[in-house]
């Protein structure tokens, strides 16, 4: 039995794109035959919604209310509901997995973080680096360059071209890394099968911990991405 999972999502109570709510998206993704999602809201230095002038322990609340909220839907609806976010750094996006509220609580430079600084901190409090939609901005291709800090690339994404998917797919295989999939969701209107992305596991996630093995040992199962985008790519 494989298990399938939402990588990349977006809340309005947390990301400042976002238009529904955390607690909205949980049944349409149930009822498309998911296990679960990981929210990853906006951090610090992206399109975040929380005010970064609060003190950084009210910022982190405020930040956290997305997921909160989703995990408590999903707690009701039996749904599994785990924590990310993503960060912007140097005109990239990253998607960071495997640390909790509470580590961010006690962890006020993880505002300030330089590329390296993320990987190696995330890296060593038992986390992980996804690049997330590389080359989805012209502007952005001559600007991939990670100097090996990065896990994993999400080599398919809703939000990205077709073009654009290619190119990470061959960027992650000359850096050795994972590829994941995910729809970069941030309108429960937009939850259609066809349309929005995953990965499967072949073992239930229990933690984020499940989640950041998979992609540092490379056993996620396999991509859900609609079937046509690539040749490689597998539907259900």
């Amino acid at each position: 039995m494989a298990y399938l999972y939402e990588t990349h999502l977006h809340t309005k109570e947390s990301s400042s794109c976002g238009v529904s709510r955390g607690r909205e998206y949980i049944q349409r993704y149930k009822d498309l035959g998911y296990t679960g999602i990981i929210i990853t809201d906006h951090f610090f230095n992206g399109n975040t919604r929380a005010d970064r002038n609060l003190p950084w322990k009210k910022w982190v609340q405020e930040y956290c209310r997305g997921y909160e909220l989703a995990r408590e839907e999903g707690l009701r609806r039996s749904f599994d509901v785990f924590f990310g976010w993503e960060e912007t750094l140097d005109g990239n996006d990253y998607l960071i997995y495997g640390l909790d509220k509470e580590w961010l609580l006690a962890h006020p430079e993880a505002a300030h973080w330089t590329l390296k600084e993320q990987f190696d901190e995330v890296t060593r409090y038992g986390g992980c680096v996804v690049l997330a939609h590389p080359f989805r901005f012209v502007q952005s291709m001559n600007r991939i360059s990670h100097n090996g800090y990065v896990s994993a690339v999400e080599a398919a994404n809703s939000g990205n071209s077709q073009i654009s998917d290619a190119l990470a797919w061959v960027y992650a295989k000359k850096l050795k890394v994972t590829v994941t999939a995910g729809s970069d969701i941030h309108y429960a209107e937009d939850i259609q099968r066809g349309t929005v992305f995953g990965i499967y596991l072949d073992k239930k996630m229990e933690t984020i911990a499940d989640y950041v093995n998979a992609v540092l040992n490379n056993t996620i199962e396999k991509l859900y991405v609609p079937a046509g985008r690539f040749d490689f790519h597998e539907d259900s």
